[in-house]
Parts: structure tokens; C-alpha cells; sequence
């Protein structure tokens, strides 16, 4: 099921984020956070180091207390209520694990802690070894079990106490790139199988994107923008989102105003106009211009549009699926990314003259920092 169907299918709030704000020291982590997650929907807080979206993590699961706002689960609010206390399960960056106790006690841990019963803790637990793919390493103890294992275990200790909320704190970046990938596919089939409320923290975009219904971007502290991933990589509301989200140009530009609207020259004979003018770009004359590496396309001759004098080919790599390719126009160095297994497409050769065109829309302006 796509994102945008599956988070059309939830019902019911299972976790609000009101205006949560959080400061350490003259540091603001969280400002006037509003965040609300549907019953079994997987959200992503996805941003760079410092914007905040641990910190959020964190409130949730009631390891930092906010100085504003409410956390609230099925309506009830959770702000005083102890970690111990509020279900929520979390699966840390690097497991933490007890390396004394095996696969199996690990996993148990929580369950004894909740006083069940020897018979109810050893069902669930060949359960959740089961469920992780763990059939047979149960007696074995981390230091004896691959990444891939001990992520399992992590995941099937947070899953096995059966958690009202489920929190992921950037837990696959200690993995490789193809046994990251591979968890990540296993790690939603589950969830979404589960229907499991889940909050995960990443950097990475295409974590972020596998694995959520919908994607938060942070700023600052802010939630700058969220959305579905395809909602968020198509629209994004302003240039940092769509600077976070993918490989993109940015390029100076001349803005000439024309009434209500502003023409957007990037080079002689390469400019559009547009009506969509950031508040802090009105009086200036310049700005940057945010443009996707794989929006711009190239041609052999100049386009119906935009008649610019052509640009030349500076560099070009071959990177599999894709083919980066660097061109000069003018002062101008613009980046395209387009895809190097199309039948119908000679390879980029240096020193060759080429057109560029390119949506207007798909780009967003912001002033010259």
C-alpha cells in the first residue's frame, strides 16, 4: 500500500505533541512543536544534528520534560508520568544491549520487569524470536550475534512488551549500507503488518522515506513542513526542505519586479517569471535560486522557453543507475542528475555544448545568505 493510501486508512490521534517547547541553556531544542500521530501510523522526524528532533524523541518517551506544552496519549496527558510508566518502547542508535545476558534474556527483560509469569515470558519470547528471524540464536549473547542480529534482538525487546508507542533513535545507522536497506524493507513490512504506532528519528532521508506514512522535516526546533514522502519531495514549502530532501543547485539570480509578480533571470536567455515571492526576497534583487539536480534536463537545442546561449560540459561520473553531469553556463555551474541507462541518451562528453530546460516551479527562491 502506498504512504499516501496508508495514511488516508488510519483513524484516531493515538499521540499529540501540543505545543511542546524545550530549552538547555540558551539553546532552544523545541519550539512550539504541534505533532499528531494516527493509531498505527509510522512517523519520521528527519533533519540534521541539533534541529531538535531527538529532543522530541526524548519528551515522548519521558526522558526530558518540556517547559511548554503537553504530550498526550489516546487524550490522557503524559507530562508527569514517569518513563517507566508510559509503555513506549525504544530501540537505541547502538542497541544497548546487556552483553552479559543472551539474546533471549534480553528480549525478556522488559516482560520480567513487568512481572509476568516464567510461562507467559518464554511464549513471548520464542514468539518475538520467531517474529526477528532469531529462530536457534536465543542462547547466544551479542558479542556472538552479527549487526544485523543484534538489531534484531534490540527491535524484538522493544516489541515484545507489547508498547502503546514504539521510538527508533537513528537505529540503523550503525549498519552497513546493504544490511540497512535490508532491515529497513523487513522493519516496515513489520510494522505495518503490526500496526504498531511508531516515532522514528533519522538523518537520512531515505530512511525516512522507506519506512514513514508521513515525514517531518526540522529546522531549529521547528517542524518546518510534513507530509506524505512524495508530498514532501514534490511540494516542498520553502528552499530548506527542498534543500534536505535530495541533491540540489543553488544559484544566484537576478529578480526584477513586474507588479504583482518578479522575473527570475539565472543567465541571459535562461530566466522565467513567477508569482511565488518569499516575504523576505520582496526589495531585493537578487536571491538563490534552489533547483533539483534531476530537474534540469539537458538537450541538444534550446527549448521553446527558455533560449539560452548553451552551456559547456565540465565533468561528468558515472554513479550506476545515474549519471552526474556538471556544465558551465555562463558564471553559472549547474548540476544535473539524470539517468545513465536510458537507451535513447548518448553518454555527457566533455567539452560538448549543450542546452538546459527546466520546470519554474519545481524550484524555490530565498535570499542570498
Amino acid at each position: 500500500m502506498k504512504a499516501e493510501e496508508r495514511a488516508a486508512t488510519l483513524t484516531g490521534s493515538e499521540l499529540e505533541l501540543v505545543g511542546i517547547s524545550k530549552a538547555f541553556g540558551s539553546t532552544q531544542a523545541a519550539r512550539d512543536c504541534n505533532l499528531s500521530v494516527g493509531r498505527g501510523e509510522v512517523i519520521a522526524l528527519l533533519g540534521p544534528s541539533g534541529c531538535g528532533k531527538s529532543t522530541l524523541l526524548n519528551i515522548v518517551a519521558g526522558f526530558e520534560t518540556p517547559d511548554s506544552g503537553s504530550v498526550l496519549l489516546r487524550g490522557k496527558k503524559l507530562n508527569d508520568v514517569p518513563p517507566h510508566k508510559r509503555n513506549v518502547a525504544m530501540v537505541f542508535q547502538h542497541y544497548a544491549l546487556f552483553p552479559h545476558l543472551t539474546a533471549a534474556d534480553n528480549i525478556a527483560y522488559g516482560l520480567r520487569a513487568r512481572r509476568k509469569t516464567a510461562a507467559q515470558v518464554r511464549e513471548r519470547v520464542d514468539a518475538m524470536l520467531a517474529l526477528l528471524k532469531l529462530d536457534g540464536l536465543g542462547g547466544r549473547y551479542p558479542s556472538q550475534l552479527s549487526g544485523g542480529q543484534r538489531q534484531r534482538v534490540a527491535i524484538a525487546r522493544a516489541l515484545a512488551v507489547d508498547p502503546d508507542i514504539l521510538l527508533l533513535d537513528e537505529s540503523f545507522s550503525a549498519l552497513d549500507k546493504n544490511l540497512r536497506e535490508e532491515m529497513q524493507l523487513e522493519l516496515s513490512l513489520l510494522l505495518h503488518r503490526l500496526h504498531i504506532t511508531t516515532i522514528l528519528v533519522t538523518h537520512d532521508q531515505r530512511e525516512a522515506f522507506s519506512l514513514a506514512d508521513r515525514v517531518a522535516v526540522m529546522e531549529a526546533g521547528r517542524i518546518a513542513q510534513i507530509g506524505t514522502p512524495r508530498e514532501m519531495y514534490e511540494t516542498p514549502v520553502n528552499s530548506y526542505v527542498l534543500q534536505f530532501l535530495g541533491s540540489s543547485n543553488r544559484l544566484s539570480v537576478e529578480v526584477t519586479r513586474e507588479g504583482e509578480s518578479a522575473r527570475i533571470q539565472i543567465a541571459p536567455g535562461l530566466e522565467f517569471t513567477t508569482e511565488n515571492i518569499p516575504e523576505d526576497l520582496v526589495g531585493k534583487n537578487t536571491a538563490l535560486l534552489h533547483l533539483r539536480t534531476e530537474d534540469v534536463l539537458i538537450g541538444d537545442s534550446p527549448s521553446a522557453v527558455h533560449r539560452a546561449e548553451p552551456g559547456v560540459i565540465t565533468f561528468t561520473t558515472f554513479l550506476g543507475a545515474q549519471e552526474r553531469v556538471v556544465i558551465l553556463l555562463g558564471s553559472q555551474q549547474i548540476i544535473v542528475d539524470r539517468q545513465a541507462t536510458s537507451r535513447n541518451q548518448r553518454p555527457a562528453e566533455l567539452g560538448a555544448k549543450v542546452y538546459l530546460d527546466f520546470d519554474p516551479a519545481r524550484g524555490r527562491l530565498s535570499v542570498v545568505s
